[in-house]
């Protein structure tokens, strides 16, 4: 049987006030143009990330909304992991889209009028081992040619706002070539 192609979609969204490694799903989250999710941590112009904001906290924040591709759950649970949708601190969770081959630059379009732009791949951080133990080395891997392959999902800053569902459609446009891959940000 040949594999499924399954839409682009939004499968689950999720929030936190504070900041802690994993968020709160929700039924439904708002983007605020130039900021991020309403009511969320990372929310603001200016770098949120407690880490980054004590190096600098005048860098533009491009962590506004961090996205997972909702495969790396399952791939997880094959090496005895249990993660869910929001506990790795990502804002959506997406279906049927690989994230983490999509240029730099790339505009997703989430559910009717809300759209971000990719900034990057997420560097995760010691605390992924302390939710779960071993975790970190799970989503950092090796290419053929030694490059780390960091699967920790991207951050993406907001392009327009609007509310955002689980079960939204994700509509994909990438920018003008030349496409460059996404780096850690």
């Amino acid at each position: 049987m040949a594999d499924e192609v399954i839409a682009p979609h939004v499968v689950a969204v999720a929030l936190d006030r504070g900041h802690h490694f994993s968020k709160t799903t929700a039924l439904s989250i708002r983007l605020l143009d130039g900021l991020g999710v309403e009511g969320d941590a990372h929310c603001g112009v200016m770098v949120k990330h407690r880490h980054q904001a004590r190096k600098d906290p005048t860098r533009p924040n491009l962590r506004q909304v961090h996205l997972i591709q909702g495969e790396l759950f399952a791939e997880l649970r094959g090496k005895g992991f249990d993660v869910r949708p929001g506990e790795m601190g990502e804002n959506v969770t997406t279906l049927g889209l690989d994230l983490l081959r999509l240029p730099a630059g790339t505009t997703l379009m989430l559910g009717e009028t809300a759209m971000v732009e990719l900034t990057g791949l997420r560097q995760p951080c010691v605390l992924i081992d302390r939710f779960q133990h071993g975790l970190m080395a799970a989503v950092l891997e090796r290419d053929a040619q030694g490059d780390v392959i960091r699967k920790a999902g991207v951050m993406a800053i907001v392009r327009a706002g609007g509310e955002v569902r689980p079960g939204d459609p994700i509509r994909i446009e990438l920018p003008a070539a030349p496409h460059r891959p996404l780096q850690v940000v």
